[in-house]
């Protein structure tokens, strides 16, 4: 039986990382109880899934390779990073084996299915399969799908244009796939968003999870020669509100300091992906249940603000629902 690969060097998992198209790998300290606890289950899945080129298992003890585990910001164990394509894209702390082991499976599988096509590209998926407008920093990962759904809220939308779920669709943006960046009101399915009396939008956004919020990113396919009031724009200046209940009204925004006010200009967007990074504060968005978005004007003089997708990058920590996992950086 296949057992997980020993790390004894920062460049043994560089290669490691280099040679296999998904790697999990096990963060775990060997005096903590619960590193113990799970290691069997590790192994087991290990013995399992292990496929040449495809599927690698490693661990690498915070003891002996403190470096490594410094580099990956992991302070708590167990702690297990899954990459792909040597991109990390899930990291998950605590010792919740059906949990791990769903989520490793799953990844497997894909992998297996996808086989020799491809389809790992740094800036056309994420972590869940999911497109993304830009690549991840280092350390962190695709958590889009910590969105709650369910909850939702989304002021002053068109509703000739695609629901507020629309924002978190997983697929790449109709405009980008037909390779440009508009897309006709003829389409049958317009799937991207327009703010409706006036260029302002509200959006709610709360999490399954606890998060630390690093970035987000906008996807906004505008056409660059349209011009007149008809014709949308992209957002400009962004005020962010972290851990509301509720949204906010436009008239309560005004009475209600933001966590961070960003003003995007042009060169901000990425002409290929037509997505742009909203840098945040990091220190200010550690422990994230909920987001109010409220977009105060477009760029331009259009009464309409156009926004294709929203992704939020960082790290998932505690589950707000019970039977998930423990929250990175919680003690055992």
């Amino acid at each position: 039986m296949s057992k997980p690969v020993e790390i004894s060097s920062p460049s043994q998992l560089s290669t490691l990382l280099s040679s296999s198209r998904v790697v999990v790998v096990n963060f775990y300290n060997e005096g903590n109880q619960s590193s113990k606890a799970i290691a069997p289950v590790y192994e087991q899945l290990a013995g399992q899934l292990v496929r040449a080129g495809r599927v690698t298992f490693a661990k690498v003890s915070v003891v002996k390779q403190a470096t490594i585990a410094q580099s990956y910001s992991v302070t708590n164990t167990p702690t297990f990073i899954i990459f792909k394509n040597s991109q990390q894209i899930r990291k998950y702390g605590g010792s919740n084996p059906q949990q791990l082991s769903e989520a490793i499976k799953s990844l497997a599988a894909e992998a297996e299915n996808e086989g020799d096509s491809g389809g790992f590209g740094e800036t056309s998926s994420s972590g869940g399969g999911s497109w993304r407008g830009a690549g991840l920093p280092r350390g962190y990962t695709d958590v889009t799908d910590q969105v709650d759904v369910r909850g939702l809220d989304l002021l002053n939308a068109d509703s000739e244009f695609g629901g507020v779920r629309t924002f978190f669709e997983t697929a790449k943006p109709k405009s980008l796939s037909k390779g440009k960046n508009t897309a006709t009101g003829s389409e049958a399915s317009k799937d991207w968003i327009e703010s409706d009396v006036d260029n302002q939008l509200m959006l709610y956004v709360p999490f399954t999870s606890n998060l630390k919020i690093h970035t987000i990113q906008i996807t906004s396919c505008v056409s660059g020669d349209s011009d007149g009031d008809e014709a949308p724009v992209r957002p400009k200046t962004i005020h962010i509100w972290t851990n509301r209940q509720h949204n906010l009204g436009f008239e309560e925004a005004e009475d209600v300091p933001a966590t961070q006010v960003i003003e995007l200009k042009e060169s901000d967007w990425d002409a290929e992906t037509a997505t742009a990074k909203l840098e945040l504060r990091f220190v200010k968005f550690q422990n994230v249940y909920s987001i109010v978005l409220f977009v105060a004007d477009g760029d331009g003089d259009s009464e309409r603000t156009r926004i294709d997708r929203i992704r939020f990058i960082g790290e998932t920590g505690e589950k707000r629902e019970m039977g998930k996992l423990e929250k990175i950086g919680a003690d055992d």
